[in-house]
């Protein structure tokens, strides 16, 4: 007979946790403190449209993703599509992501964008990301690329992500993004993004149903409140001002939920949470009558944006309206994150009427301004060294998040493979 284990947080992680816990004949218990799965990727009603809080978009190489779909039946609900990348440089909207548009992008020496070029052709082809480890990654993108390459192409986008932590970020995770990219190219000239019918919550429901549907269960509206933990083992966990008893516990929520959630954790692995540092994000969602441009995703290097790209969702996932993103990624503790989000949503437009002046007032229909505090965590050179061990030095707790896959920056595949992998070797000795 199986074993009843509690899962923390429905997002796809906590989901492939449990989603591998009914196959391997036990019966996971999750709770979720939102009124819905899907964490990040969790949809909401946009003035009748039912789209996603953030962007999510899929690579060609996200096999753990496309393996669920396969074992749900749900193949056919995917879709590949040729997508444009541009770069909003200089006033000027400028076709970007292949060598073509590399070797026509203008206001940059064509040695800049040989070394560029050169450095994304390397990203792409390396395998090993240990040497890259303890780099840092600015340093280390600069000695690739030089001081004009870096200032036209980087250094723009790690200021408004990272803000105070820009230069002290790991080289092997900015690695990741650029090869996960270049790998969506099914030639070198055109890059090929997926995404799913009723995009991301059409895989997490199913996922839910699936687990429901084998004798597990999934909480909703029920934030854990504390792991109760007596003598170096786990007893159970507290939700909804109820005691629950359980033998093991898998958590996926944000670590930085962590030390307040599981206070008698030993000092040393509390004070290893206690220390890592997260970006937030207030992402602004746009639904317009008009195309801002024709790309999925636009880079932009401007003294009068203060974001480092933006993402026109309709030129992936076809829709009535035209849907396009715009993150503020900026660390909770900035005075930035505090603001209105009239604040945010006044810049957007004034950015999107620069950027096409085509568009006017009367070109939105609506916008919305969605904040998650836990965004994206800051990933410096050696991360994985100084993350506590996923199985916690206390009998039948395991804790995880989209940390644990570094160098990999955060994704649905990436989520649902080491959930999955994390389940597995949870009951691997029951």
């Amino acid at each position: 007979m199986g074993k009843r284990i509690a899962v923390l947080g429905a997002g796809p992680m906590g989901l492939a946790v449990a989603y591998q816990l009914v196959r391997e004949g036990h019966t996971p218990v999750v709770f979720e403190a939102d009124d819905r799965v899907g964490g990040m990727t969790a949809s909401f009603d946009f003035g009748g449209l039912e789209i996603e809080r953030y962007y999510h978009f899929h690579c060609i190489s996200d096999t753990a993703w496309l393996q669920v779909l396969e074992e749900l039946g749900m193949s056919d609900k995917v879709h590949w599509v040729k997508t444009k990348m541009g770069y909003w440089f200089k006033n000027r909207l400028q076709p970007w992501g292949n060598p073509i548009a590399l070797l026509k992008f203008k206001g940059v020496s064509p040695i800049a964008k040989f070394r560029y070029g050169l450095h994304a052709f390397a990203c792409t082809k390396r395998n090993d990301w240990r040497p890259l480890d303890h780099l840092e990654a600015t340093s280390w993108i600069k000695r690739w690329l030089g001081n004009e390459a870096w200032e036209v192409f980087w250094r723009k986008l790690f200021e408004l992500k990272f803000y105070d932590y820009a230069y002290g970020t790991s080289a092997a995770w900015i690695w990741s993004r650029v090869r996960r990219i270049g790998r969506s190219r099914y030639n070198l000239f055109n890059e090929k993004l997926g995404y799913l019918e009723g995009g991301s919550k059409t895989l997490m429901n199913a996922m839910r149903d699936d687990i429901v549907s084998r004798g597990g269960f999934v909480n909703l509206k029920s934030p854990v409140s504390k792991v109760e933990i007596v003598d170096g083992a786990v007893k159970g966990v507290h939700a909804n001002g109820e005691f629950h008893e359980f033998d093991d516990v898998i958590s996926t929520t944000p670590l930085p939920f962590i030390p307040r959630m599981m206070p008698d954790l030993p000092a040393d692995i509390l004070e290893k949470f206690a220390a890592l540092k997260n970006i937030a994000v207030v992402c602004v969602i746009c639904k317009m009558r008009k195309p801002l441009s024709e790309n999925f995703w636009m880079n932009t290097n401007d003294d009068e944006m203060d974001i480092p790209g933006i993402i026109e969702y309709t030129n992936l996932r076809p829709l009535d309206d035209h849907i396009v993103y715009v993150p503020f990624y900026v660390p909770g503790e900035h005075p930035l994150y505090s603001e209105p989000d009239e604040n945010f949503v006044r810049k957007v437009k004034k950015y999107f009427m620069k950027i096409n002046p085509s568009l006017t007032e009367d070109d939105f229909i609506d916008i919305r301004a969605n904040r998650y505090r836990y965004a994206q965590p800051i990933c410096d050179p050696g991360y994985l060294d100084r993350l506590p061990p996923a199985k916690l030095p206390v009998k039948g707790l395991w804790v995880a998040d989209t940390s644990y896959y570094y160098p990999e920056d955060r994704g649905i595949s990436e989520s649902i493979d080491y959930g999955r992998e994390m389940a597995r070797k949870a009951v691997a000795n029951y």
